[in-house]
């Protein structure tokens, strides 16, 4: 498969040109169709988290769970939401808030000593979406954590061979968007036993548009 950077770009061009007049900055989806893998295998139960080189245009919504200075740093430095320990107890059971919290932001990250607790009321919740909290300790540069976390996306296989991921959005540049691509090929060919070979077809669309195939 050629997958080299030109034909990347070729594609990119090709799919912002398909993406249509849209009243919104419409994300770019990489897809990949993955074939010769046994789902049942732990190759084919893939979960990772990636920091893209550049910066999606639709940053990651964050929220801090922790105590004391690290949740004041936490606010200090942006995070769109900051739980306390009081605040986590009281959502247990409250199963209607916590698939909104869910819903509502992208990265979550916990101080590492309430991970036990993070993980009984929310782990239900966060673990079906690929949103298990990323721990840190309680003297954790959080406002370096909070940076790096911005851009980061899940890659996930499951149950089905298809990987989707958002790359970026159609106003970037066609260089960032492949970069961030390439970035997300790499961790996937890492983690298939046949690497790029195990990658049946690729697709680059924007969020209305039609696909674009590169084809093996």
């Amino acid at each position: 498969m050629s997958l080299d950077k030109k034909t990347l770009l070729d594609a990119v061009k090709e799919a912002k040109s398909k993406s249509g007049q849209k009243k919104f900055n419409q994300t770019v989806d990489l897809i990949l169709d993955i074939k010769e893998v046994d789902m049942k295998a732990p190759e084919g139960k893939i979960q990772a988290v990636v920091e893209l080189p550049h910066a999606t245009g639709k940053p990651n919504k964050i929220c801090v769970i922790g105590s004391g200075e690290l949740a004041l740093k936490a606010r200090s430095a942006g995070a769109e939401r900051v739980i306390e320990r009081t605040e986590l107890d009281a959502l247990t059971g409250k199963k209607k808030d916590l698939r909104k919290l869910g819903s509502d932001y992208d990265v979550f990250i916990a101080e590492a000593p309430l991970m036990p607790l993070v993980g009984r009321v929310l782990g239900p919740v966060l673990g079906p979406r690929g949103k298990m909290p990323v721990p840190v300790p309680p003297n954790a540069d959080i406002a370096s954590v909070i940076a790096r976390n911005r851009n980061t996306v899940v890659v996930r296989m499951r149950n089905q061979p298809i990987i989707q991921v958002p790359v970026g959005t159609e106003n970037m540049g066609e260089e960032e968007l492949v970069d961030n691509i390439q970035t997300v090929l790499r961790l996937v060919e890492g983690k298939l036993k046949r690497g790029l070979k195990n990658i049946k077809c690729v697709f680059i669309k924007t969020s209305m548009g039609s696909p674009v195939k590169i084809k093996p």
